[in-house]
């Protein structure tokens, strides 16, 4: 990790990395300038000890250049850590952009670097803190103020009982205060790590040489040996670094995705300000995330706005437009896609999307700024009241009706996803000649994706609502009829064909060949469910077996609607009567 600085038209590199091939020699350094060439003391693992380095910035304390500093942050192993050798912590560094290294000790060394524990952690019940140690990617955010941006740290745990990941927030006031404060120092019998209360030399160790720290010294080769020599042996500070509210923002411990990456955009919205987070994981699925805090109950709410698959992904951010690249490729996605949501003012608010608002004929992008009232709740998703008068009745009356029909003993799906992630989908079915609505039974598989039926049965044939509720909100999003036709007259059907020994039988001959007075073959399957959905059942044939694509594809291979005697028609038939769906079998 590296970040590049520019002083009086110069450049300089400040980089943290292993310094050889073997991956053994861990250093924190400069180059590139005028300035000397600079680094970490090798071999002190005081200083880094196995190190993995993950972002590293400049950020300004004040006006004065001169007291610039470059954090660094970065996982390593602890050695103050008590309760075992191995474990763990991540870190904040930290060092003057100046610094010039010792004159008698330190030469051409860092003698202002400093570092602290970077916490993120879930408060138990019994005080015990549930920590993720592991820092995978670390995002600034600019403010209006250069000088006080908002720092993202994305976590993983290093427990072997579970995987978790975890966002923390901190100011950067939070960690100018751990580095202003008293240092860690080894003392007692033991030997243990507590806090230094003995005489802190002047100028205070890790400070820069600047007007801002009194200009007495020039550069840090001015400095004290005494000063040097306390920086050198005392580079840990003793307080840590916590995060806003002493809790993480957001946290995932279902094992659905690996976190690896987070970029975070600031967005004004109608009820006010919010971050957006968006994270990279490492199949290629970008997720796109707000947090809300409850201060009343001290709790985050959680709202995930959509999940993009695109691939492994390396995320950056230009002109609202989210930059994910790849090894071999670069893609661009808009942070807003407000179309998504549906036309109704309802399906918007529910969205709670900051970038998204209902402006009175179409779900679209919210600019504050604008003139024409906008209809947006992001806070509480509230949309019976932000749709009042908006046609809000009759956008949830709007209600999708399908026809799907299944063979039995084979496997079927009944589709129907909600159009916002945060949405809770509810089955209903009612079988046929019943007036009641029950729940759909444990037999059915409920998905992502919808209801999945392994093996139909003639009793599943009915009428299925998909359901969602959203904030005390209930829309029926889809009616599916399903129709199950018997397996034995399937089987008769296609012995009657062969019976019958027609050449070329097509289900979609073209009719202008019919001769007058006969019929399609595939109007003899409307037997098979009865003439009482005689109509609809023809669309439906129409739809799926009588385009032209298929009527070419047919005429091709006429095999395919006919068997060469009824041995083969059985041996083809009846191993995919229990056949199972592929991801099913393979899990």
């Amino acid at each position: 990790t590296a970040v590049l600085s520019r002083k009086l038209q110069l450049s300089y590199l400040f980089a943290g990395l292993y310094n050889d091939y073997w991956g053994r020699d861990a250093a924190v350094l400069r180059t590139m300038g005028r300035m000397p060439h600079i680094r970490t003391e090798p071999d002190d693992e005081r200083l880094l000890k196995e190190p993995k380095f993950v972002g590293s910035y400049m950020i300004p304390d004040n006006e004065d250049r001169e007291d610039n500093k470059v954090y660094f942050f970065f996982t390593e192993k602890a050695l103050e850590a008590e309760t075992g050798t191995h474990a763990i912590y991540a870190r904040v560094g930290r060092v003057c952009a100046n610094d010039m290294g010792g004159q008698r000790m330190l030469v051409n060394k860092w003698s202002t670097f400093l570092k602290t524990r970077l916490i993120c952690s879930v408060p138990g019940m019994n005080g015990i803190d549930t920590h993720f140690d592991e820092l995978e990617d670390v995002f600034l955010l600019q403010t209006r103020d250069n000088k006080n941006p908002v720092i993202f740290g994305l976590f993983n745990t290093t427990s072997n009982i579970f995987r978790g990941y975890a966002i923390c927030v901190y100011h950067i006031a939070s960690i100018r205060a751990a580095f202003n404060g008293p240092y860690a120092h080894k003392e007692g019998p033991e030997y243990h790590w507590s806090l230094y209360e003995g005489k802190v030399p002047y100028p205070r160790p890790g400070s820069c040489a600047s007007k801002v720290n009194g200009g007495l010294y020039g550069t840090t080769k001015d400095y004290p040996d005494e000063a040097v020599r306390f920086a050198r042996s005392h580079p840990l500070m003793y307080q840590s670094i916590k995060p806003v509210h002493k809790r993480p923002i957001l946290v995932k411990t279902d094992g659905k995705y690996n976190l690896k990456q987070i970029a975070v955009d600031r967005v004004e919205a109608e009820d006010g300000q919010y971050d957006v987070l968006f994270i990279g994981t490492d199949n290629g699925i970008v997720l796109k995330v707000i947090t809300i805090y409850n201060q009343d109950t001290e709790s985050m709410e959680e709202v995930i706005l959509e999940e993009m698959q695109v691939f492994k992904c390396v995320l950056h951010f230009l002109q609202q437009q989210l930059y994910i690249g790849s090894e071999s490729a670069v893609a661009q996605v808009k942070f807003h896609q407000c179309d998504m949501y549906g036309t109704a003012c309802a399906d918007c608010c529910l969205a709670r999307d900051p970038y998204c608002a209902w402006d009175g004929i179409s779900c679209s992008r919210y600019y504050p700024t604008g003139i024409r009232f906008r209809r947006q709740d992001v806070r509480h998703g509230n949309a019976a009241q932000q749709c009042f008068g908006q046609q809000f009745i009759e956008a949830l009356a709007k209600t999708e009706e399908l026809v799907v029909y299944g063979i039995e003993y084979n496997s079927t799906l009944l589709e129907c996803t909600p159009r916002t992630l945060q949405a809770k989908v509810i089955w209903f079915m009612q079988r046929a000649h019943e007036a009641r609505k029950e729940e759909t039974d444990d037999r059915i598989i409920k998905m992502d994706l919808g209801l999945l039926f392994l093996r139909l049965h003639r009793l599943d044939a009915g009428t299925y609502f998909c359901q969602t509720v959203e904030h005390s909100i209930v829309h029926t999003v889809r009616k599916i009829m399903l129709e199950v036709v018997e397996e034995g007259r399937v089987d008769e059907m296609f012995n009657k064909d062969y019976e019958e020994d027609i050449p070329h039988r097509m289900p979609c001959p073209a009719q202008s060949s019919i001769p007058q007075g006969s019929k399609p073959w595939y109007k003899e399957f409307l037997q098979l469910i009865g003439y009482s959905n005689f109509q609809r059942v023809e669309e439906y044939c129409e739809k799926v077996w009588c385009t032209d694509k298929r009527r070419k594809k047919l005429k091709m291979s006429p095999s395919k609607w006919k068997y060469a005697n009824p041995q083969e028609k059985k041996a083809r038939i009846r191993p995919e009567h229990y056949r199972l769906p592929r991801n099913v079998v393979d899990s």
